[in-house]
């Protein structure tokens, strides 16, 4: 009995735990999955952020073209789209990035220009940094 106990423990000694090379080839495994699964991930992210900011620019219009309706005019650039207020649910949204909407009326491309800065906070960009525009339909 006193050896196979033994035997036993010494089996257990054996197979629990492993070694150095086996944890270096996981985590090489996991670093190499790492590196190719989240630049796409951080892609999709990046869209999804634009497409939340053009939803919003849509909703801010049809807030606006509702003031026309009321005041028969579209609020001034210095009113502000705060002036929308009694026409949203709430607060006048920051866009995705949590700087507020710029707008200007009149505008330069229609009536009222209505954007988003983008990731950048600065106009014009491309890609993740690429402004969102009420005059432009998303792509």
């Amino acid at each position: 009995m006193k050896i196979l106990k033994l035997l036993t423990r010494q089996t257990l000694k054996k197979q629990s735990g492993f070694t150095l090379i086996e944890l270096m080839v996981v985590m090489v495994i996991i670093g190499l999955l790492a590196a190719l699964v989240v630049p796409k991930f951080f892609g999709h992210v990046d869209k999804a952020l634009q497409q939340d900011a053009q939803a919003q620019i849509e909703l801010l219009g049809q807030a606006l073209d509702l003031f026309r309706l009321e005041h028969r005019k579209y609020p001034s650039t210095e009113e502000g789209l705060v002036a929308l207020r009694p026409f949203l649910k709430k607060e006048v949204p920051k866009d995705p990035w949590g700087n507020a909407y710029v707008y200007r009326f009149p505008g330069e491309h229609g009536e009222y220009d209505l954007m988003s800065l983008g990731a950048d906070k600065s106009e014009g960009g491309e890609e993740t940094n690429k402004d969102i525009v009420s005059w432009k339909n998303f792509e």
